[in-house]
């Protein structure tokens, strides 16, 4: 017998309902800013992420899914930022627009150790906005993603801020943390000891507790920072308060991804334990001339549905009877059956029918377990007066009507 690979999961019926939930409230909101949905492959060349995520950023070092055919390196995409970048320059948007909002919702692909909320296929709703420096955008978008998050029904989250600041500013960061780490590369973990080397940024992300105790004693603030990007700061923060977003500043936050600039956040939840992140972002305004378009500026950000969903209050499981359970008795009933479930379908109505041939108590019975709102039963009786029964599931009342008259009783129910 055939399992799944480990560290993916089967989204079976009984759970999807909540996933389209989740989908069509995102839909809906990134609506309302309007931003559009693009979808770019799964699967890309592999350069392209090597380029926009960094070299020494632990996704190209450890995680990417690779595909090798003669001398062509693919990958199965990690993030949708650089492809959304991607297809952005190479279909040339920026012509029609300067200033363009997308929204993606798709599986992403890592090669990590499998545990709650993060598998090696999993899931991103997330937003890219590309073509302006402006402070109060990153104010909107981090609204945007606190404004998903409360129509998913979610609360007990916590919003945190940093500011990066520009490229200068984040060599100055690196020569700082280097500078105050050396003495202490003791307490750190191994992987912190190559993360020393190729990625200092990423030690103040670093979990392991022995490593978060030498980060709180660091002396870091923001003197590395330039005055231009302290003041886009101060704008996005006065930005998130007149929207009153509640947030809280996070110096050691940092983004493991090579092309955040100034302001990034994290959206944490207490209930998902140690990987307790449900969502980040953040600006990236030097990645879209790196990957050969011009200069812009862009922000965006995503939140893993896997973990939303362990955190959400949708219930789509519940029962949601809109559907119509015809009940055909004899042979000559089962034809004029399948006419009037086409007949349904046609005209927008959900309909199903007994393919099992169980007997009437027993299709009745199938019938409420999948949240029939009416039952209509056609037998020998029904065919000769051209008319059927119609049962309602939820008051038990039953009636006979005319065939003709059917659909229009069903749709002003």
């Amino acid at each position: 017998m055939f399992k799944r690979i480990t560290g993916t999961r089967d989204i079976l019926p009984q759970e999807a309902g909540r996933w389209q939930e989740i989908e069509a409230i995102a839909r809906r909101v990134f609506s309302l800013y309007r931003y559009q949905e693009i979808r770019p492959p799964l699967i890309e060349e592999a350069l392209l992420f090597n380029r926009s995520l960094g070299q020494s950023s632990e996704i190209v070092q450890k995680q990417m899914f690779l595909i090798k055919r003669e001398k062509e390196v693919y990958a199965l995409r990690p993030e949708a930022t650089a492809s959304v970048v991607r297809a952005y320059i190479e279909n040339n948007l920026d012509k029609t627009s300067a200033f363009q909002k997308f929204y993606y919702i798709g599986p992403m692909f890592r090669a990590e150790r499998p545990q709650k909320g993060r598998l090696r296929q999993f899931h991103h709703i997330g937003c890219e906005a590309i073509g302006s420096f402006a402070a109060d955008l990153d104010a909107e978008i981090i609204c945007l993603a606190d404004n998903l998050l409360r129509a998913f029904g979610i609360s007990g989250y916590k919003i945190k801020i940093n500011n990066l600041g520009c490229p200068k500013d984040k060599t100055a960061l690196v020569q700082a943390l280097r500078s105050q780490l050396k003495g202490k590369l003791k307490g750190l973990c191994a992987e912190c000891h190559t993360r020393f080397k190729n990625n200092p940024l990423r030690i103040l992300d670093c979990k392991n507790q022995r490593c978060q105790e030498v980060v709180a004693k660091l002396d870091i603030h923001n003197a590395y920072l330039c005055p231009e990007c302290v003041e886009h700061f101060d704008q996005v923060k006065e930005g998130l308060d007149a929207l009153k977003v509640d947030y809280e500043i996070s110096p050691n936050l940092v983004r493991g991804l090579d092309y955040y600039t100034r302001t990034v956040f994290e959206i944490t939840h207490p209930e998902l334990g140690g990987q307790d992140a449900i969502g980040a972002g953040g600006r990236y305004d030097n990645l879209v001339a790196e990957l050969g378009g011009s200069q812009a500026g862009a922000v965006g950000f995503a939140f893993g549905v896997e973990r939303l969903l362990l955190v959400t209050s949708c219930k789509s499981q519940a029962v949601s009877r809109n559907l119509i359970y015809i009940i055909s008795l004899g042979e000559e009933a089962k034809q004029q059956s399948l006419k009037l479930l086409d007949n349904l379908r046609k005209n927008g109505i959900a309909a199903d029918t007994d393919y099992e041939n169980k007997s009437l108590k027993g299709a009745l019975r199938k019938a409420d377990d999948l949240g029939s709102r009416f039952v209509v039963i056609i037998g020998e009786d029904e065919l000769r007066k051209n008319t059927v029964t119609l049962k309602d599931m939820v008051s038990g009342e039953q009636r006979e009507t005319m065939i003709e008259n059917l659909i229009n009783e069903l749709t002003t129910k």
